[in-house]
């Protein structure tokens, strides 16, 4: 057995985050957002919650597909789904990260979905690289 390919690991990270960050959303959005944004009233408690439920529906995806080379034309609507939330994310708390007293917490999502918007960028446009292409040549799994 080969060692774990690029786009394994890659997928497997994604849904562990995700996972990891939509279930403490889902129950505790209420105290996350008052930290992650501060003045983020008490309403916006929903808010939180739909984005653990976008985050946990992409992360279940991530999961089921975590043993598929993807990249190019394989697992096409996969990484365009990861390249859109991870590229809106990143796009959409780029502001409140940059503002004087912002948590780190904030700052690291921001940085960490901006690596990843490249990431799935570059397995889009570039293919399966790594140990992927090694695979995907010889034709053996």
């Amino acid at each position: 057995m080969n060692a774990a390919r690029t786009s394994t690991t890659i997928t497997t990270f994604s849904a562990l985050l995700l996972g990891a960050g939509g279930a403490a959303f889902l129950f505790g959005s209420d105290v996350l957002l008052a930290r992650v944004i501060p003045g983020t009233p008490a309403s916006a408690t929903v808010l939180g919650q739909l984005v653990a439920a976008a985050w946990l529906a992409v992360a279940s995806l991530n999961w089921n597909q975590r043993r598929v080379i993807v990249g190019g034309i394989y697992g096409r609507p996969m990484v365009l789904a990861n390249l859109a939330l991870y590229l809106i994310s990143a796009f959409s708390l780029a502001r409140p990260a940059m503002a004087s007293g912002a948590s780190p917490a904030l700052r690291l999502f921001t940085v960490l979905f901006g690596i990843l918007t490249v990431v799935y960028g570059a397995i889009l446009l570039r293919g399966p690289f790594g140990a992927d292409t090694a695979v995907g040549a010889t034709g053996s799994s």
